[in-house]
């Protein structure tokens, strides 16, 4: 399932989970001629990094391969957070994604209703689509619940 891994952190990466948070700068830093004293609060914006072309190169396009064999720099994909704040429950969210994506795309067809266009997706402040997300569901295969 690297594939399906690759597609849902390319996802993730797109639409990332969370914001951003607060953190308080534990040293004075200069930041492009700004001044950010020690103990003031910095907040992230985890889509500012994951939108940086410098890091991901055209990022607004979906390309799944950005993962394949290159790792990202340290602190660059934050879907999960990183470093020590990083989410302990990081593993059974990639095992909770990848069953479901397994399951939706092994039993439905989809069909997307309202076309496809460029643009679908604007940011205020999160990505969110633009005309809603109406999608048909249709069942091809039974689910088995045991």
């Amino acid at each position: 399932m690297r594939l399906t891994w690759r597609v849902a952190q390319e996802t993730l990466r797109l639409v990332p989970p969370v914001f951003g948070n607060f953190r308080t700068a534990a040293v004075d830093i200069e930041y492009e001629g700004y001044v950010i004293p020690r103990g003031w609060q910095v907040f992230w914006a985890s889509s500012v990094t994951h939108m940086d072309p410098a890091i991901y190169p055209d990022p607004a396009r979906f390309d799944p391969t950005r993962f394949e064999n290159a790792a990202a720099p340290p602190c660059s994909f934050v879907a999960f957070g990183a470093g020590p704040r990083i989410c302990p429950g990081m593993e059974l969210a990639r095992v909770e994604t990848l069953v479901t994506m397994h399951y939706l795309v092994r039993h439905f067809r989809w069909k997307l209703c309202c076309g496809e266009k460029e643009n679908t997706f604007v940011r205020d402040p999160l990505p969110t689509p633009l005309n809603g997300l109406p999608v048909e569901l249709e069942q091809i295969a039974p689910l088995h619940c045991n």
